[in-house]
């Protein structure tokens, strides 16, 4: 945003929506010397900074423009080159049917489907990031449903894409706007200002606008929060960055894709290698606790419960089957009972279930019983009923309500055959 109103601000021709392109035209104009453009635009974003900063009450933005008309006239600017708005359209739009015809929906489809995500994720940002800042929350499917409702009415009066425009509102939010009343006053002044005011807005120096725009993205900046941000994870720090550059360098587009592509597969690394924890009773404390942060914890003597932090799917049924196999080899006593905590496991798939069933019958050749306990009820929805109670007596792995269960029945057996 800062960078796209560069050419309007100082008052030199540009070609290029890039980011990059852009920067190079500014750095190629930027010693040609400050035209009557550039001079107008610099003294609006003083000004503009200025009142924000002074008097923050006062609608700074409209203040601008007002001036900048007043500019134009009394020193007489459109002579020496600072351009202007021009005459706007007059009237209001006809709804009618796009001329659209069916051949012509397949090649539209995949600019249609590239914008619908660009704007949704647009959008998205921007409300996300205001209601932040004024501390209100965004529900992401109401506003999916209402760009939506507006794209169709906009495409039947043959207007543009609507999505929540960033510069708009952050020049609504400069401006003082909160509520969902600024919109509707917002669309009866443009109706007033199409039927009646075109003359003057006719006068509103290109600059001006620029100036507007600019200081108004300049409170977008979140240099502290993306500070905070890397002190909290480092990692994720890294993520807002290389999402950041994606766009700035790829493009909106591309960078959208690489920003989503980025978070799945931090995702997918995440779920591919959870943590894993050997449980045991502290003294004390109630429940199953993990050995590895409370030094204190103690097992029982001949039975391992094992807890797996997250679901257990394909591609990381191997990293459980080796952590297990990790654990099992740093236990002080052998082992003849595992327990498998399965209550912050909240998905499976076959290739899991199979790797269970391989898993049981190595257990059983050496002599040791596997068991889940806590296992969820949501997790058989994804089979068969039938399917999963036959899974269940072919592999022969013992099934507990609680992990106090798991325990009674390992001592119980114990006891028997001890």
């Amino acid at each position: 945003m800062v960078v796209g109103q560069l050419s309007k601000l100082l008052g030199y021709p540009s070609a290029s929506r890039e980011f990059i392109d852009q920067l190079q035209e500014f750095a190629a104009h930027w010693g040609s010397g400050l035209t009557a453009t550039a001079w107008l635009g610099l003294s609006m974003v003083a000004g503009l900074l200025l009142l924000k900063r002074l008097a923050p009450a006062l609608p700074a933005p409209l203040i601008g423009v007002v001036a900048g008309i007043v500019a134009v006239v009394v020193l007489d600017l459109r002579s020496r080159g600072v351009a202007v708005t021009g005459t706007l359209p007059s009237g209001l739009p006809q709804p009618r049917l796009p001329s659209v015809g069916l051949g012509d929906y397949r090649a539209l489809l995949h600019d249609a489907a590239a914008l619908m995500v660009v704007s949704f994720a647009s959008g998205m940002l921007t409300a996300k990031s205001f209601a932040e800042r004024n501390r209100y929350s965004v529900d992401a499917n109401q506003e999916l449903a209402a760009f939506g409702i507006a794209n169709v009415v906009s495409g039947l009066v043959q207007g543009f894409a609507v999505t929540g425009a960033d510069s708009r509102t952050a020049v609504n939010n400069a401006a003082g706007g909160k509520t969902q009343l600024v919109g509707i006053v917002a669309a009866l002044v443009m109706v007033a200002v199409l039927l009646f005011l075109r003359g003057p807005l006719a006068l509103v120096p290109t600059a001006a606008l620029g100036a507007v725009v600019l200081v108004s993205a300049l409170g977008m900046l979140d240099a502290a929060g993306l500070a905070r941000l890397a002190r909290m994870s480092w990692r994720e720090g890294l993520l807002s960055v290389g999402t950041t550059l994606g766009v700035l360098v790829l493009g909106v587009i591309h960078g959208v894709g690489l920003a989503i592509a980025l978070s799945l597969g931090w995702l997918l690394v995440k779920a591919s290698r959870p943590n894993t924890a050997v449980l045991g009773r502290v003294p004390g404390v109630e429940g199953f606790h993990s050995t590895a942060d409370q030094p204190d914890g103690r097992t029982e003597p001949g039975l391992m419960i094992f807890r797996f932090e997250s679901g257990l799917l394909f591609f990381n049924t191997a990293y459980f089957r080796a952590r297990l196999a990790e654990a099992l080899a740093a236990s002080p006593t052998p082992v003849s009972w595992v327990v498998l905590d399965a209550s912050p496991i909240n998905w499976v798939d076959a290739t899991a279930l199979q790797s269970l069933a391989e898993l049981q019958q190595e257990f059983a050749a050496r002599g040791v019983t596997l068991g889940f306990a806590g296992v969820r009820h949501s997790l058989s929805r994804a089979f068969n009923a039938s399917a999963v109670q036959q899974w269940r007596r072919e592999c022969g792995i013992r099934d507990f309500k609680t992990l106090d269960e798991a325990v009674r029945a390992f001592e119980l057996e114990t006891r028997a055959t001890g």
